[in-house]
């Protein structure tokens, strides 16, 4: 029968009596560890990352890896944790002054998730496989309940805004991250990469209208714009209708 996966490995650590072993590989430490795994993670993805890769970045064996962690899954978990605590996301620059406009908070701080998401693409699908409890993302968590709260919703509504934003966010982010991803895996720009599509993909003649707003999109393409600048358009009309929801949802709570 197959060892089942531990939940997490900030639960493993707070367990009485658990510690690193002391006879530790000089040279080393979880720090030093779980940085070269984000770079590494950035640079080849995550579907090539082992420990075996890892401890060949760093000069060292496997075995002297798994001094710091157990798992490779408790080592992916922190690197996660690691990237929310980049400067772009940390909590103060995301909230901003008690008495600032909440929607203009809403709007930096889902700019600055799927910056992260798009910064480093990999981690969209740990980011439901794992608790997310290390201590930054337990702070950037507390940051977005702090914002949302101001919005002046229920609590009971809260988790709903919450959701719509940042899941909307998190979905975009992860789209954007892999198309980004891929282009440069087979070595093209974006525009370029979606300038082939558009010249040797041909819609079927009876759903003429499917490539309607790639053509639109083509179209701003090759009168000096990119495909990035469209996405951003596309990206922040879609939060600017998230935001008018939220807003008509208090304006209905206030009225109730």
């Amino acid at each position: 029968m197959a060892k089942a996966a531990r939940m997490s490995v900030w639960l493993e650590e707070s367990r009485p009596g658990r510690g690193r072993r002391s006879e530790q590989p000089s040279g080393l430490d979880r720090e030093r560890i779980t940085g070269a795994t984000v770079k590494l993670l950035d640079a080849e993805g995550l579907a090539k990352f082992s420990m075996r890769r890892l401890a060949g970045e760093l000069g060292v064996t496997a075995m002297s890896v798994y001094w710091y962690v157990d798992t490779k899954d408790d080592l992916l978990e922190l690197a996660l944790d690691r990237v929310f605590g980049e400067p772009e996301v940390a909590g103060t620059g995301a909230e901003g002054p008690d008495d600032a406009d909440w929607s203009e908070q809403v709007r930096r701080l889902a700019t600055e998730y799927r910056a992260l998401l798009v910064r480093h693409p990999w981690i969209s699908p740990l980011v439901g496989s794992y608790l997310n409890i290390g201590p930054n993302s337990l702070e950037f968590s507390a940051v977005v309940q702090r914002v949302f709260a101001r919005t002046g919703l229920p609590m009971s509504a809260q988790r709903g805004a919450i959701a719509s934003v940042m899941q909307f966010v998190y979905g975009y982010g992860t789209v954007e991250g892999h198309f980004r991803q891929r282009c440069a895996d087979v070595g093209m720009t974006q525009d370029e990469y979606f300038r082939r599509t558009m010249t040797t993909f041909t819609a079927p003649a009876d759903k003429p209208e499917m490539l309607r707003h790639a053509e639109e999109t083509m179209a701003q393409v090759e009168a000096g714009g990119t495909v990035e600048q469209v996405r951003d358009l596309d990206f922040h009309v879609a939060l600017d209708l998230q935001i008018a929801g939220i807003a008509a949802l208090v304006a209905r709570e206030g009225q109730g």
